[in-house]
């Protein structure tokens, strides 16, 4: 199995208000986000590529776009975890890519939550 990755930033806010009032996380504050996104094949194209990287650029548009310098509690209908988050973005990538395999997120420099089917 042939994997890539591609790793995309952005910064955000948010607060996860249904955590007890003296849970850190209940609190307003910030995150530099780290977003890598896998695909996987069992074969490669006809350039020699699981996918071209180049063709992952949508996915930037549409975190620099919808994510970035946000309040995520404004823009995700669910609990803006990095769990809730790693499954937002994989379900957009599939959407797109088919080889998408699993989406990881991290809000800081030692924590990160995946969803992978």
């Amino acid at each position: 199995m042939y994997r890539i990755t591609k790793e995309f930033h952005f910064s955000a806010s948010h607060q996860l208000s249904h955590l007890p009032h003296d849970h850190q996380c209940a609190r307003l504050h910030g995150h530099n986000y780290v977003v890598v996104v896998e695909l996987a094949s069992a074969t490669l194209n006809s350039d020699g590529f699981v996918r071209d990287y180049g063709e992952l650029k949508p996915l930037k548009t549409y975190i620099d776009d919808t994510f970035d310098h946000r309040h995520l509690n404004d823009v995700m209908a669910e609990a803006s975890t990095g769990e809730n988050m790693a499954r937002h973005f994989y379900d957009w990538c599939v959407a797109r890519w088919p080889e998408t395999s699993a989406v990881k997120v991290s809000e800081t420099p030692k924590t990160w939550a995946e969803y992978r089917p």
